[in-house]
């Protein structure tokens, strides 16, 4: 079976056999801006806003801080989370970054260790 004949979720990241499904916030600053985003391939994903590649919200709010971050194990369970979280209201947000990550530290540098 080639690579693209595999579903979605299926088709692994190169240096892993499969896809890690992650949802993640990102932010400017503790307790400020926040944005909800999905990823199979979270390394890759938060580098992109980390450098400003992809046009849109993260961009205009220079959301460069990686402050929460959850592995779940389909697309189907990410999709879901990722719209869960996206109508979450601020302060259940902050309240859940703050349980997993008091200090809003940055946790980039925990996502690229080999």
């Amino acid at each position: 079976m080639s690579r693209s004949a595999l579903p979605i979720g299926l088709r692994p990241v190169p240096g892993t056999l499969l896809k890690q499904f992650a949802i993640y916030i990102m932010t400017n600053r503790p307790r400020g801006v926040l944005y909800v985003g999905l990823s199979s391939n979270l390394p890759e994903r938060v580098r992109q806003h980390r450098e400003g590649l992809i046009p849109g919200f993260t961009l205009q709010y220079n959301l460069t801080r990686l402050v929460f971050l959850e592995y779940l194990e389909t697309a189907a369970a990410m999709i879901a989370r990722e719209k869960r979280l996206k109508g979450w209201r601020r302060g259940w947000k902050i309240a859940l970054i703050e349980e997993n990550n008091p200090t809003w530290r940055d946790l980039w540098p925990e996502i690229t260790k080999p």
